[in-house]
Formats: C-alpha cells, structure tokens, sequence
C-alpha cells in the first residue's frame, strides 16, 4: 500500500533509541524524511547514519526536551516537520509511596515535553495546511497496574490532551491520535525478562517470550509486540490513508487479558 510520505518531514522523540528507533527506520523506509531526535548527539546521529546508509533520508538533533530553551532549539533544527511522533517517554519505577516530586517528574518527561513540541511545530503545520500529530502511550493507561502508578497516570494525560488538540486543530488538514502499545519486545525488556526468566531456570528465548505471554504479559496473540509493528501502526496514521483517522486512541497489545 502506498502511503503518500515520501518527501513528508518527520520528527521521532527520542528517536535514538528502542520504539522511536523502530518507528523512525519505518517512516524512512516508507519514503518519509526523517528527523531522529535523541538527548545527545551521538546516539541520534548513529540512527541517523544507519537509516542513510540503508538508504533512507534521515538527519540527527539533539536537545533536552525537559526544557522550553532546549525543545525550542530542537524545533528550529528540525525545521518545518509534517509528522510530529511524540515518542519520547520514561517508565521509572515507583509505587505509591513514591514522592509527589516523583509525579511531577514522571508528568514533565511524559506529557510536557509533548506539549513543548506541540506548541512549537503546530502552528506550521496549521499554516501549510498539512500535519499529523501522534502521540506514544501505553495499554496500561486502561489497565494500569498498582506499581509505577506516577507513570501510568502521567500517560493517561496523553489521552485527553490528545482529544483537546484534535479539537483545537478541527478543520485545519492537521490529525492527531494516540497509539497505545502493550508489551513490546525491545532491548530493555528482552533483557529483564531474560533475567526473570532465569530464575526459573528458562534461558531460550522462544521459551521466554512464551511464557511472558502466557503468564506475567498475557494477551491473546501469545507473543510480544515488536517495536517495528509500532512503527508501522504509526507510519498509517501518519500518511493519506489515515486522514480520517482523528481523535483516536489506538490499542497495540496483541489482544491483551489483564
């Protein structure tokens, strides 16, 4: 299926890096000119490089986005962005006798630097009369857990501040949506799984993914997402195909049962 990006500009958060790198490679192989954004330079120029050297278009930028300044200079690097995809995020452990400044953290890295990005890059598309917002969550927003629950609420924002801007964008030729992953199998979580799982002396990988799936993830596809499959859910919502496509909150987890 042809989806129209070739020649769009697309800045990944926290591109250097597990989904964003995933999703940045797909929206390049897709034709997309993509902006791959990391903290530091050298995480988000090796993306950068590899994605060319595979025969994509890609640039690196860096900044802190925790900062207006820093995600005010990563928007001017990146220049007139089509396709805004709001990865970046962190899910810090805690539980609830976790610090309010512990909530306050977990909102600042997860919604707020959303909403600088946003502010920053909207209003071009607005003016071009073409764009598409799209925002990382996470399933666990409609079934969090009772640990990390900083975390999942921060997440949780994403969902209405993601209608609001739909709305306020109404008319305009600009989309926004929510793409809500379950379980995925990325560098972080194979390793901690690996670990898990050999405690109970299970160290084949097929054997692991099985039983995440079945017993600590469980979801109906019997498997872990895959980063890629991410990135293509957001290469859709990114692309003409999708343009009907607005206001939605979209599930990714493989059907998941807890």
């Amino acid at each position: 299926m042809e989806l129209g990006l070739t020649g769009r500009r697309a800045l990944v958060t926290g591109g250097h890096r597990g989904t964003g790198e995933a999703t940045a490679r797909v929206l390049a192989r897709e034709g997309a000119r993509v902006v791959v954004h990391g903290f530091e330079a050298a995480p988000a120029e090796a993306v950068a490089a590899s994605i060319r050297g595979a025969g994509g278009e890609a640039i690196a930028v860096w900044g802190d986005l925790l900062s207006d300044d820093g995600a005010a200079e990563v928007a001017r690097a990146a220049g007139d962005v089509d396709i805004l995809v709001n990865n970046y995020g962190v899910a810090e452990g805690g539980d609830w006798a976790s610090s309010t400044s512990d909530w306050i953290d977990s909102y600042q890295k997860n919604v707020l630097t959303a909403v600088r990005m946003v502010q920053a890059l909207t209003p071009g598309m607005r003016g071009r009369g073409f764009g598409r917002v799209i925002f990382l969550g996470t399933v666990g927003t409609r079934r969090p857990a009772a640990r990390m629950p900083h975390y999942y609420a921060s997440k949780a924002a994403l969902v209405t501040a993601m209608v609001s801007l739909a709305k306020e964008l109404a008319d305009t030729g600009v989309t926004v949506n929510l793409v809500s992953p379950g379980i995925l199998a990325t560098a972080e979580v194979v390793a901690g799984l690996e670990r898990r799982a050999g405690r109970e002396g299970v160290t084949e990988w097929s054997e692991i993914e099985a039983l995440a799936a079945s017993r600590w993830f469980p979801n109906a596809a019997g498997r872990l997402g895959r980063p890629e499959e991410v990135g293509q859910l957001v290469a859709f919502l990114a692309s003409d195909r999708a343009a009907f496509i607005n206001g939605a909150d979209l599930c990714i987890d493989g059907g998941t049962r807890t």
